[in-house]
This record gives C-alpha cells, structure tokens and sequence, in this order.
C-alpha cells in the first residue's frame, strides 16, 4: 500500500503544473548561477590574458603597438566589454527572472560594432560592410523602439 501511495504521489506532483513550474524554475537559477561562475572565470581569465598581452607588446615592441597589434588590442578589450554584458544579462535574469531583452540588444549592438571596428577590407568585400551595417540599423531601431516604449510605460505609472 506504501509503494502505491509513493507513486500516487510522485504522478501527483508531475502532473501539478504549478509544482512542475516551480520545479523548471529551480532548475533555470542553478544553470544561471552556473553560467555566471563560468562567465566570471572566462572574464578573469581574458583580463588577464589582456594584461599579459598588452605587457608584452609594451616591454619588448613599443613600435608595434601603433601598427597591426592596437586592432588585435582593441579586439581584446570589445571582447571583455561583450563578456562584461553577457554577465550582466544573466545577473539580470537571476534578479528578476525575466530576460532583459534591452541588454541583449544592446549586447549584440556591441557585437556588431566590434566586428565593424576590427573589419578587414582587405580580406572582406563591401556587401559583407553593408550586411553588418543592416544589421546595425536593425538592432539600433529595435533598441530605439524598446526605449522609448519603456519610457512610456515608466511615464504612465508616475
């Protein structure tokens, strides 16, 4: 009779949405909070690869600094700035359980500008400029559109 109320009871909370909700959400903040312990490991782990890189050009090639290396350095720094976001994204959601999707946009407006700032003409041609051009106007209407409709919203309850 025990074993028959056991798995009365496990169906019982398998087929309780509330509880299967709840239960999803749990499994949504650990996976979070695993994600952000990663995200930090690899942001410590760039800065310091960063520091280590920019020591290096600066100690034994001053010269190159200005030439082909301040790309590959400015490479670097969006890359921290863009992991810098992510983790902000998924503090984000862990605060609020919700996905800021102004900091995704803004995020992948970071993305897209990196790669215009360290576009290569050489090995690229200029359809592939106005595609990430395109999409830049995209995501920067998108997070104009976002804007101003929170704004709206924040008028509305003041």
């Amino acid at each position: 009779m025990g074993r028959l109320k056991k798995k009365f009871q496990f169906l019982s909370f398998w087929s309780n949405d509330e509880k299967f909700i709840d239960f999803l959400e749990h499994i949504e903040v650990i996976i979070s909070k695993i994600l952000s312990l990663a995200m930090v490991a690899l942001i410590i782990s760039a800065t310091g690869h960063l520091l280590v890189f920019l020591c290096k050009e600066l100690l034994f090639d001053p010269e190159l600094i200005f030439k082909d290396t301040l790309f590959e350095i400015f490479g670097l720094f969006l890359n921290l700035l863009i992991a810098l976001e992510l983790l902000e994204n998924i503090s984000a959601y862990l605060r609020k359980h919700v996905i800021q999707i102004e900091l995704v946009i803004v995020t992948s407006l970071i993305a897209v500008a990196r790669k215009i700032i360290l576009f290569n003409l050489d090995k690229k041609s200029g359809i592939d400029l106005m595609g990430l051009a395109l999409a830049l106007f995209a995501l920067a209407i998108s997070y104009w559109i976002i804007r101003y409709t929170n704004s709206n919203r924040n008028d509305d309850y003041h």
